[in-house]
């Protein structure tokens, strides 16, 4: 288990406590007239005693992830293990040429500007105070190199007229570039934040589900569950779902196993079985050929000959354990509402407290949730299918193409095609491993991207109107899927960074501080419990950047990473427990405990070795790469007296050096 990134909090004190008596409990030490010197003396030693208690607690925390790191360094495990692993599986050689380009330039960075640092060290001590003052410096060289006093002089002042008339124009130019992107996204994540208020304020509902929820509508439901070597929570999603209060002559479960590892599919196959001997209308398939992952797999369920029997779809991932009415909810909606093709429920989730990062994911989650698809469903009657929790009208899949197998997006994809909206909720799982959410974050940015190449042409040429069009092209594509990575990691990640070195160029306060605390307050709105949140937050937001801006550029420009599809490890341990409460609480019909797999019977009959697997944790070599370049920034702003944008360097170094240790949730498998 990594380190807990409060551990001050179990920290007990390892001094004596002492208790000191006074007669007069107000006494102040600086108003010692006509006290005597042994209550002085008494009060002096209290105050030196609790001073070298919260000494011995720091030094106690810094020796705690001294400790941690020096145990993730002597791993000797980083992430460099992965692309060992892409080219013996032979990933394209455009996704690792990318990755190695994009690291070497900022080891280039980190070496440029260690160097500039000490060069700039040494400029201060020979008195070189100009902090990008450009009348001081006009001044200092007004009487030519002549005056110069030293070969070192003569080298640095070439170097600050360098940087002041041909360094610092065009970075302060992009600088003002990100600025403006930066403030047209922060005005659009206000103008969602409003309309949010707005249907609050004026309780606006998507429908009403009792008008809807007429006794004797149950029409045929076919309800997938796909998934891909999902040890850890097969046997919950299967649970939940067998359990779903609908009868059983009108629902249909089809379990979409696309398995690569034999023992996986032994044991989800076994458990189906199972399920099936207790009167659940399931079916087991199996692909050898994992062709077009999770859309393949849907599309291919798709193509069986009793799906025309259906005329509703409900699709849940792995880790997704829908209520016993969860039917009840939503297929009501499509009561009466011909033109309604999707209702969205909305994800809650069972681990949110387990880490800081879940706690983290959650906050941004929420937001996506409660405020953008919320405001989008209301005020534009279209957001993103988000692939799981959602049940399809068939002849609305079917109408806007069925599933394709073209980007990673599957969901984006077909919600884009066909247009409709509504949602209420169901829970899953957050990764609880760095390593599992960046694999997560990289396909969901990279696949938005490559599927606005493939879309664009349909979207011009779509029967909609022209707001919904600027909408999904301007706001949706554009701001929220390429600006925002963009200059999140350009503006705060590399020219915050150089603007030290060529202080020329200035990024003002509002920007670096105020600015993003904002946005920061208006993200956390929907989740209130996260507020002691908001700082790690908007640090690990601009960490998160450097994935993010990779699988966005990947995506773009179709490189090999883009078509990867890499399956989110899950836990499964919080799972379990919620579901067994709910059994107690709601009794359904046909429950039963969960079964506990024949691991022996399925070793013997599917010729397996049952291997324990030790968990380990990874160093990230980029996220390092950028610590040690924010922090070395931060040095260099000290030069400079550039206040909160040292603070801001600093904190957002130390971030970045965390999860490039990995010191920020779970371990993994």
């Amino acid at each position: 288990m990594a380190p807990s990134l409060f551990w001050w909090s179990n920290e007990k004190p390892r001094a004596t406590p002492v208790v000191v008596k006074m007669s007069n409990p107000n006494y102040s030490v600086w108003s010692s007239r006509g006290r005597n010197a042994k209550q002085l003396t008494w009060v002096l030693l209290l105050r030196a005693h609790r001073a070298a208690g919260c000494l011995s607690s720091l030094a106690a925390a810094a020796s705690s992830v001294a400790s941690a790191v020096r145990r993730r360094v002597a791993s000797g495990r980083t992430d460099a293990a992965d692309e060992e692993q892409e080219e013996e599986e032979m990933v394209p050689v455009a996704s690792r040429g990318l990755r190695a380009r994009f690291y070497s330039c900022i080891k280039l960075f980190l070496f440029l500007s260690l160097a500039m640092l000490g060069f700039e060290v040494a400029a201060y001590f020979k008195g070189w105070h100009l902090g990008g003052a450009a009348p001081e410096l006009q001044r200092l060289l007004a009487y030519g190199p002549l005056r110069v006093r030293s070969i070192f002089d003569w080298f640095y002042s070439g170097w600050v007229m360098v940087r002041a008339e041909y360094l610092a124009p065009p970075l302060q130019f992009l600088a003002k570039v990100c600025v403006v992107l930066f403030l047209i996204q922060s005005a659009d994540r206000l103008v969602l934040c409003l309309g949010c208020f707005w249907i609050k304020l004026r309780k606006i509902k998507p429908g009403d589900l009792e008008s809807g929820a007429e006794k004797g509508f149950f029409p045929m439901v076919l309800v997938q569950i796909p998934m891909c070597n999902e040890k850890e929570v097969y046997q919950q999603s299967i649970a939940a779902i067998c359990n779903l209060d609908w009868p059983r002559t009108n629902m249909l479960i089809q379990v979409l196993d696309d398995s690569d590892d034999p023992l996986s599919r032994v044991l989800i196959e076994e458990e189906v079985a199972k399920w099936k001997n207790d009167g659940a209308n399931i079916v087991y398939r199996h692909r050898e050929i994992r062709e077009g992952y999770k859309a393949g797999n849907l599309k291919s369920a798709m193509n069986c000959s009793y799906v025309k029997d259906y005329e509703f779809v409900a699709i849940f991932d792995a880790d997704f354990q829908p209520g016993p009415d969860f039917l009840k909810k939503t297929v009501p909606y499509f009561r009466d509402n011909e033109e309604l093709g999707l209702v969205q429920a909305r994800w809650s989730f069972v681990n949110k407290d387990e880490n800081v990062l879940t706690r983290l994911q959650n906050i941004n989650l929420c937001f996506h949730f409660e405020v953008e698809q919320q405001v989008n469903g209301i005020f534009l009657n279209f957001f993103g299918f988000n692939g799981t929790a959602g049940v399809w009208r068939i002849r609305a899949l079917e109408e806007s193409g069925g599933w394709m197998e073209r980007t990673t997006v599957e969901d984006m994809d077909i919600a884009i095609r066909a247009r409709a909206p509504q949602w209420l909720e169901c829970q899953c799982e957050l990764p609880e491993s760095y390593e599992a959410y960046r694999k997560q974050q990289h396909r969901w940015h990279s696949g938005p991207m490559q599927l606005f190449r493939l879309c664009f042409p349909e979207i011009i040429r779509a029967k909609i109107g022209f707001w919904k069009k600027s909408n999904l092209i301007l706001l949706f594509f554009l701001l929220r899927k390429l600006i925002l990575p963009f200059y999140s990691f350009t503006l705060f990640c590399i020219i915050l960074p150089m603007t030290m070195f060529v202080p020329e160029a200035e990024l003002p306060s509002w920007v670096v501080c105020f600015i993003p605390a904002t946005m920061s307050f208006l993200n956390i709105l929907p989740s209130p419990k996260s507020f002691p949140f908001i700082v790690p937050y908007l640090l690990f937001e601009n960490t998160m950047s450097v994935t993010k801006f990779t699988a966005m550029i990947s995506g773009l420009f179709q490189l090999g990473s883009a078509y990867e599809w890499v399956v989110t490890k899950k836990s499964g341990r919080s799972s379990e427990g919620d579901l067994l409460s709910l059994v107690e609480k709601e009794k359904p019909l046909r429950q039963r405990n969960l079964s506990v797999p024949n691991l022996d019977a399925a070793a013997k009959e599917g010729s397996l070795q049952l291997k324990d697997h030790k968990k380990h944790n990874k160093i990230y070599r980029k996220e390092l790469a950028l610590a040690f370049l924010l922090l070395t920034a931060a040095a260099r702003s000290l030069l400079s007296a550039q206040g909160i944008h040292f603070y801001f360097l600093l904190f957002q170094g130390i971030s970045f050096l965390l999860v490039g240790l990995d010191l920020i949730g779970e371990q993994i498998e």
